[in-house]
């Protein structure tokens, strides 16, 4: 299969799975998963599943990146918090999409390993930072969009409170062991309006700083 056919296959599985937004699509179209792949799992780059990667994580299934990015309706002009960069696969979409992306990492490693690939391939608009993702990014905040790619029995105060009213922030909620759900989170003037999108599983949002 060459490139193209595997692109044309690729984009049919994301709208086959409900990701129809054509700027998302447009996007994943501009982001090469194989840069964000490594090792034995590098040939399975353009395949609609999740692969380990370093420090025990995971890059997430493109068709629940698309569903998760297509949820928070970036707009051109956001400010875009990301918590959980893992490969910096999600972050480069968001990329294309917003004004300025602030991601964070707790795993040092990931971290450096994540802003060194952006800087290659030429992502000026990427800040990745090496932090406590449960506190947020509170020097750039407020932010007109939160993604969360790490699951928390709730969500978390600090970056509830971080979102800009008329902001939207999506997250995975739940146990870390049993079925969680996407969830979007909406600020308005008054509160928060919350909307449960589809069941999802992801790694558990873990408080502090690695070693790694």
């Amino acid at each position: 299969m060459d490139n193209a056919e595997r692109t044309m296959a690729f984009l049919f599985a994301l709208r086959s799975r409900g990701v129809r937004d054509t700027r998302v699509l447009e996007a994943m179209e501009r982001v090469d998963r194989a840069e964000f792949v490594t090792g034995v799992f590098s040939d399975r780059a353009y395949e609609d599943m999740p692969l380990p990667i370093s420090c025990g994580q995971t890059i997430s299934q493109p068709s629940v990146v698309g569903l998760m990015t297509q949820a928070l309706d970036v707009q051109p002009r956001d400010k875009v918090l990301e918590i959980g960069t893992g490969s910096g696969y999600q972050a480069a979409i968001l990329s294309h999409l917003a004004r300025r992306v602030y991601t964070v990492e707790r795993h040092k490693r990931l971290a450096r390993h994540a802003q060194d690939l952006f800087d290659r391939l030429g992502y000026t608009n990427i800040t990745c930072v090496a932090a406590d993702g449960s506190r947020g990014y509170p020097e750039q905040a407020p932010f007109d969009r939160i993604l969360v790619t790490a699951a928390a029995e709730d969500p978390p105060g600090p970056l509830l409170a971080e979102l800009r009213v008329g902001g939207i922030m999506v997250l995975p909620v739940g146990q870390s062991d049993t079925v969680q759900h996407l969830i979007k989170v909406t600020r308005t003037e008054t509160g928060y309006d919350y909307d449960e999108l589809l069941p999802v599983r992801f790694v558990p949002l873990v408080e502090g700083l690695s070693h790694e």
